[in-house]
């Protein structure tokens, strides 16, 4: 999966993925991560999501990442916002109040690019990568907040070969493969919708779990 494939998807609007409301597992859950005011809350691959608005009215700083140009316009645009546009490094930067979204390749992100960061929120951004880009994507997010980090995460359980994604089925051995040396990793609710999903029930998929993990960076194990 190139980056042109997230170009085109958001080019013709295919953003199936895009919910038009809060999500409200991020409503449930969040206030119970005890965050302070002004925590710098790092939101990879955001696209134009409500989610971000959520958080900003909640007191909180939001960098988001995004690839796809169109997405980041579309958010200021729809929300009546007026950023300011500035170079860094290899990011676009548009920024509004307590809102800041980078435009670019979140594997160009750092360290110092996400300093001041203490808080994670993975909506839509592990569910949307293959296998071997999952691990990439794990092995570089581990690096960029420090020790003592919150956070939420949110991934989709199927059997995928009864289906092609995006979104992607990431199991639970696999989170805790991926992030379990770093993170501790603690499951808050996990729910059935494949009642609610036209396309996995149209799929043939027979069994569609989605589950919350609440995340506290522990640092590195022995």
């Amino acid at each position: 999966m190139q980056a042109d494939f997230w170009q085109k998807r958001w080019e013709r609007d295919q953003i199936g993925f895009h919910l038009a409301e809060v999500n409200p597992y991020l409503r449930q859950y969040w206030p119970a991560l005890g965050l302070a005011a002004q925590t710098r809350v790092l939101v990879p691959l955001c696209g134009k999501s409500l989610d971000l608005i959520w958080l900003a009215d909640q007191g909180y700083e939001v960098l988001g990442i995004e690839l796809a140009e169109k997405a980041v316009e579309d958010f200021f645009r729809e929300h009546q916002l007026q950023p300011q546009i500035s170079q860094h490094g290899e990011f676009k930067v548009y920024a509004q109040g307590p809102i800041q979204l980078w435009c670019g390749d979140f594997f160009a992100l750092t360290a110092e690019d996400t300093a001041g960061c203490t808080a994670l929120y993975d909506r839509a951004a592990m569910i949307a990568l293959p296998p071997p880009m999952r691990q990439r994507y794990c092995a570089h997010l581990n690096g960029l907040l420090p020790e003592g980090s919150k956070g939420l995460l949110i991934t989709m359980d199927y059997a995928q070969e009864q289906l092609d994604g995006p979104p992607f089925a990431v199991l639970d051995d696999e989170v805790c493969q991926r992030l379990g040396g770093v993170w501790q990793l603690q499951v808050e609710t996990e729910r059935d919708i494949l009642g609610e999903s036209w396309k996995f029930l149209q799929g043939g998929v027979t069994r569609l779990v989605e589950r919350v993990y609440r995340l506290n960076k522990q640092g590195a194990r022995e």
